[in-house]
């Protein structure tokens, strides 16, 4: 597992502020994108390589 001390965590402009289900996102570490539950920030975190969490964001943002 990567080291996710330095990490600067963003909640998701998606993510509401009712302390309902919100994700944080890392992206200032270098090679990896970190995701995290933000009511369980010392929790487990996904992590990614940019270019996969890339594709992962637009295929979200993608009309299927």
């Amino acid at each position: 597992m990567p080291d996710l001390t330095k990490a600067r965590w963003h909640k998701s402009s998606y993510s509401g502020d009712n302390g309902g289900a919100c994700v944080e996102v890392a992206t200032n570490l270098p090679g990896i994108v970190a995701v995290r539950d933000s009511k369980d920030p010392a929790g487990p975190a996904l992590t990614f390589f940019p270019t996969d969490w890339n594709t992962f964001i637009r295929a979200t943002k993608t009309p299927h």
